[in-house]
């Protein structure tokens, strides 16, 4: 609690890569983030950003991954940084709450026993939000793009190894626009984000030679160039 009449909660944007496959549709594929549906009044049916209200003698960072252990049996986060404060006296109803907001990376090859009422939904196509909780997504997605040119952030989202088309597809989804693997190889070599494996992966549908997989150099994220910025294409 901040005084007597103020809350404070916690609130998470986990997004997770979820590639096209034939159980899921390429409408469903690409960045997704993981969200609850209110079953009681105030916006039931909505859905909401895991979360809740952290305790008397709790540090923010426990509280969260406590929230994300508890509420959507969430343990496997490869990355969890607090993202901004949310506190207009009117973003919900009743007495006031801040919320101190976090940006949380799942690894595609994570598995998640979710709860019945929590689902990964495609952060293009949003289900009705309640709150400003459409707002921290869009928040935590600008922050995770902006990220990816500088860090090695994407770390967080892709399995132990892959292949660079894998990846490709990774930085695609997160930056919402098309990335050329051999680019983004180059870039990434020569800051030490990646480091190839010496072993092969499977061949694609169509056959051909088996890709070369790679992994990331480090599992903590890391500055690789502070003045880098990644464009989309012209």
């Amino acid at each position: 609690m901040i005084n007597g009449s103020t809350g404070h909660e916690v609130l998470a944007a986990v997004f997770r890569y979820q590639p096209e496959s034939p159980e899921r549709p390429a409408a469903a594929a690409g960045l997704s983030v993981l969200l609850w549906q209110r079953a009681h009044a105030p916006d039931a049916g909505r859905w909401s950003l895991p979360g809740g209200m952290i305790g008397a003698d709790e540090a923010l960072d426990a509280s969260m991954r406590r929230q994300l252990a508890e509420k959507v049996d969430l343990r496997e986060v490869a990355h969890l940084e607090q993202l901004s404060v949310f506190g207009d006296p009117g973003r919900v109803p009743g007495p006031r709450v801040i919320a101190t907001t976090y940006l949380g990376l799942v690894p595609e090859h994570a598995e998640a026993k979710l709860p019945d009422d929590t689902a990964w939904h495609p952060v293009n196509d949003l289900p009705a939000m309640s709150f400003d909780h459409a707002t921290i997504v869009a928040n935590a997605r600008r922050r995770l793009a902006a990220k990816l040119s500088y860090t090695n952030i994407a770390f967080g989202l892709a399995p132990p190894e892959f292949p660079m088309s894998e990846l490709r597809d990774i930085y695609s989804a997160a930056l919402d626009y098309p990335v050329d693997a051999t680019n983004l190889l180059r870039i990434l070599s020569r800051r030490g984000v990646v480091t190839a494996t010496g072993t092969l992966g499977r061949p694609g549908p169509s056959g051909g030679r088996p890709p070369a997989l790679y992994r990331f150099t480090d599992s903590r994220m890391r500055v690789t160039d502070e003045f880098a910025t990644l464009r989309p294409p012209p």
